[in-house]
């Protein structure tokens, strides 16, 4: 086999901007709200809060509905 035929690095991961630029998105990166560390999401816990407000909200129904004397 040839060398013609080794692997090439892929350089797509490398960073494409010039350091002037670089510097402008990492200065806009530090700024406002991207300079707040947040807690990572976690789908379940809104998903229970839902589910609490959704319940919540069906059982004072049937309470007002219970009291009206509709049900």
């Amino acid at each position: 086999m040839s060398d013609d035929n080794q692997q090439v690095p892929d350089r797509s991961y490398q960073n494409r901007l010039y350091p002037e630029d670089q510097k402008k998105v990492d200065e806009f990166l530090q700024r406002g709200v991207n300079s707040v560390e947040r807690k990572p999401f976690r789908p379940v816990v809104l998903f229970l809060i839902l589910i609490a407000v959704v319940s919540g909200l069906s059982f004072f129904s049937q309470f007002m509905a219970h009291v009206a004397g509709i049900y």
